[in-house]
Parts: structure tokens; C-alpha cells; sequence
């Protein structure tokens, strides 16, 4: 089995050294490419950045999305219908690394959208338009070689997924193909909100993070949506805090009024990021 070797100089790493520097926690933001349109989304994105966000997660809209809940799913069929392609996504990214160069940017999409395209074309071409890395939910690392490989030569991140249940053993052998952070599932099942976190999530957290060490960051995400979450969570050991279903929902319920939609996102990205601040390295 192939091994990763670390990133070089990767705006992923930069962005986690900076912020272990101030003792803050990540935000990591997800979208839906295309939800509810390319020209929206572009400015949901700014939005975000403007209320505080550290790293920026793409969804590239895909038929079947395993891994994502009733709220991520229906924007991704809307977007689908509305004609968004991965090469579309990509143009969001190229957009977005205009107007914030040092922002990092990954996509989170699924190995089948690569392999269509060509695992080495697709990359070359996100690299081009300033994505960092990936995180494909459904790749398995007995099958990852082919796309470890390519990733490594362009110094992009291969951000692999830990659940609840993963052994010791089993998280090393992830934990070897990983590099930019380290992506803990938080909950079983699939995407979405929750109104608090299970004991099993702090343990399972606690857990990835004793076997993880001062490796790479954590970042914990699935069911994170709202300020109150985050702190538990660091507590347990997180870096970084990844937050997606929440912020569809409030594009969702704002659809009819864009300018408060923006105002909405823009201030409760400033909350979850006002918690990272406060909550970090607490005894």
C-alpha cells in the first residue's frame, strides 16, 4: 500500500500553522456548486469568507450521494437539473482564488466524477483553478493508489474520512494515505443537523485524536449546526470544525430574498467562527 508523503507548501498547512499559532480552531465551510445558481453561489461564498471561514469546501453536485443527507442531496438534485457540471464547479473554485488567493479551497465530491474524467486530467485542471485538495467520501484505500499518486505530484491534499467505528488499525492504515487534515464522520449515517451530539461522538473524537497526535489536524464534521456544537467537539480534540447542512438550510429558507440570505449566512459563519476563537486549547 502506497504511502502519502506530507504537502509541501499547500495553503491547507499554512492556513492550520497560522491558526495553531493563535490557538484557534478551523471553520470549515460547505456549498453545493451551482446552489441555487453559479452566479449565487459565488457571492454565498464571499459571504462566508467575509464572516470568518478558514478553508472553503466545495460540493461538486453528484447523481448519487451516499454520504450526504436530505438537505445536501436536494441541492445537489437542484443543481444537477439546473445544468451544473464538475467543470462548472471548477470555474467557482478559479473564482474564488481570484478574489482570496490565500484561501484554501478542497472539493468534496465522488471517485466517479474523477474516474469519468481521468484521475490525472481532473486534478491537473482543479490545480489549475486553485483547489487544494480533495475529499472523496467513497474511496476506499485499498483502491486509492492510482489517486494518492497523482494527488501527491501536485501537491494536493487526500483528505480520508474516519467514522465512529474505525479500529486503531484500520486508522492508521488512513491515516497514512491522509494528508491536510484528517476528516472524523462524527455521527453513523449520513450528513445533516442535529440538536446535540452523542456521547459516542466525544469518544469517537477522542479516539481518532490519540492515534492521530500531533500528525496532521482533525477536523470533525456531520451534524455540526450551530455555535453551541463546537465547543464539545474541540474539547474532545478537534483542529477544525466543518459545518455544510446548516448553511444549505439557510440558503434553502432565504431563497426568496437573496440580499438577507447573505446577511443570514454571513453572521452565522461569524458565530461558529466566534466560538473556534473562544473554545480552542480550553482545559
Amino acid at each position: 500500500m502506497m504511502k502519502r508523503t506530507s504537502l509541501g507548501n499547500n495553503r491547507l498547512n499554512r492556513k492550520f500553522q497560522e491558526l495553531s499559532e493563535k490557538n484557534e480552531a478551523a471553520l470549515i465551510c460547505y456549498v453545493v456548486a451551482g446552489y441555487p445558481n453559479i452566479p449565487t453561489t459565488n457571492e454565498i461564498l464571499s459571504s462566508i469568507v467575509k464572516g470568518g471561514a478558514d478553508v472553503i469546501e466545495i460540493g461538486i453536485p453528484f447523481s448519487d450521494p451516499i454520504a450526504d443527507g436530505p438537505t445536501i442531496q436536494e441541492a445537489s438534485y437542484r443543481a444537477l437539473l439546473a445544468g451544473v457540471t464538475p467543470e462548472k464547479s471548477l470555474e467557482i473554485s478559479k473564482n474564488i482564488r481570484k478574489k482570496y488567493p490565500s484561501l484554501p479551497v478542497v472539493i468534496m465530491t465522488y471517485s466517479n466524477i474523477l474516474q469519468r474524467a481521468g484521475f490525472e486530467y481532473f486534478m491537473k485542471k482543479s490545480k489549475e483553478c486553485g483547489v487544494d485538495g480533495f475529499i472523496l467520501p467513497d474511496m476506499a484505500i485499498e483502491e486509492s493508489d492510482k489517486y494518492v499518486m497523482e494527488a501527491s505530484q501536485l501537491d494536493l491534499a487526500t483528505i480520508f474520512l474516519a467514522s465512529p467505528n474505525t479500529t486503531p488499525g484500520r486508522l492508521e492504515a488512513i491515516l497514512a494515505r491522509t494528508s491536510g487534515f484528517m476528516y472524523v464522520v462524527s455521527v453513523y449515517g449520513i450528513t445533516g443537523q442535529r440538536r446535540s451530539f452523542e456521547d459516542y461522538s466525544l469518544t469517537a473524537i477522542r479516539n481518532v485524536k490519540q492515534v492521530v497526535g500531533s500528525r496532521m489536524p482533525v477536523a470533525v464534521g456531520f451534524g455540526i449546526s450551530s455555535p453551541s456544537h463546537i465547543k464539545p467537539v474541540i474539547r474532545a480534540g478537534a483542529d477544525a470544525i466543518i459545518v455544510g447542512s446548516a448553511i444549505v438550510n439557510i440558503i434553502r429558507n432565504f431563497s426568496g430574498n437573496k440580499r438577507k440570505m447573505l446577511q443570514q449566512i454571513e453572521v452565522f459563519v461569524r458565530d461558529l467562527k466566534k466560538a473556534c476563537r473562544q473554545n480552542y486549547l480550553l482545559p
